[in-house]
């Protein structure tokens, strides 16, 4: 099973495909809507502005692939700002559709505190989660954002707080999502990572 990395010109590729290839895995970059209609599984990383996400997936024409993709069942990991392209908007770019597999807005994390929420947090289990499988409950994993899915209807496995809560990891059928960033997550990032790729392979 092949790893395949959605590169749309501004993620943290890099990082992620070391991050896998670590654990063995075998992966591939593509911006092409036929090899991201071919994979095996799906990992979209993400940092930067939303709008820079979205608009990369339009113009390269892999929204409609990925989607075609994940409806059939490919297993998806969506890193950071992948995990908030799969709500149907963001508030750090309104006038865009996200991928609309999860219904809602992602909204920007309270004022009151230090904006972006950057560095080391633990998250809270809302469910069992397949992610978090063997995970200690005192691990913490690494932030960089300042917006978040605050309000889900039920896809949240786990949830952290700055500010509010929001959705550190979701998980619905094939479609998977961290806020966090595992591949500069340590022991605990790279435990999430290899039981994503025993739940794709």
């Amino acid at each position: 099973m092949k790893v395949t990395l959605i590169d749309y010109g501004a993620g943290n590729v890099t990082s992620v495909e070391r991050a896998l290839h670590r654990l063995g895995a075998a992966s591939q970059r593509s911006h092409s809507p036929e090899c991201i209609a071919k994979a095996e599984a799906l990992l979209l990383p993400g940092v930067g502005h939303y709008a820079t996400l979205i608009r990369a997936l339009d113009e390269r024409a892999l929204r409609t692939p990925l989607l075609d993709a994940i409806q059939r069942g490919v297993p998806f990991l969506g890193v950071c700002l992948g995990l908030q392209a799969l709500y149907e908007a963001s508030a750090e770019a309104p006038e865009l559709s996200g991928l609309e597999l999860f219904p809602g807005s992602v909204r920007s994390l309270p004022s009151t505190v230090k904006l972006p929420h950057m560095g080391w947090n633990r998250v809270k289990l809302s469910r069992p989660s397949r992610l978090l499988d063997g995970i200690s409950p005192d691990a913490y994993f690494y932030f960089a954002h300042s917006f978040a899915a605050t309000s889900t209807t039920g896809e949240a496995a786990a949830l952290c707080n700055h500010g509010a809560d929001f959705a550190a990891v979701i998980e619905k059928q094939n479609i998977f999502g961290v806020q966090f960033h595992p591949e500069k997550s340590g022991d605990a990032g790279a435990k999430l990572l290899q039981n994503f790729l025993r739940l794709a392979a």
